[in-house]
């Protein structure tokens, strides 16, 4: 497995910007398991204010919001996908995010990085951020 360093990433002041002006955030591979990190990431975020759209392929609710099976499958607009997926998958959310429009950041969590998919979202108008977590980045401003 070949390790990736982000070539295509934010910077400190465009990450305060982003949770300056976030309010929605789809979390790609929001498990309804308490354990698993998406679980305490979304969980953080919607105790600060962020409304949450879980996106993952069982439940009919997490952290007491309706859940998506898709990016597609949200009937509103979101600003950020916040993605839980392995690095290969990112191509495809990218697509999935330009698809739908409107989406400003396109954040991968710690350890993923995927920067054709990166490169593809910045070039459709969305900051990207890459191996860094939300739940950490907000708590450090």
């Amino acid at each position: 497995m070949e390790c990736e360093f982000p070539s295509v990433n934010s910077n400190k002041q465009e990450i305060k910007e982003i949770f300056n002006t976030v309010k929605t955030i789809a979390v790609l591979g929001l498990s309804p398991d308490s354990d698993k990190d998406s679980h305490r990431v979304a969980a953080y975020l919607q105790g600060h204010g962020f409304k949450i759209v879980p996106i993952y392929p069982k439940e009919e609710t997490i952290l007491g919001e309706k859940v998506y099976r898709s990016l597609e499958e949200v009937p509103f607009d979101v600003d950020m996908v916040n993605i839980f997926r392995k690095a290969n998958a990112l191509d495809a959310i990218a697509d999935a995010c330009i698809k739908k429009g409107n989406i400003k950041v396109f954040w991968a969590q710690k350890g993923i990085v995927n920067n054709e998919a990166a490169q593809k979202a910045k070039d459709a108008g969305m900051k990207v951020v890459q191996n860094a977590c939300s739940m950490v980045e907000h708590r450090n401003l």
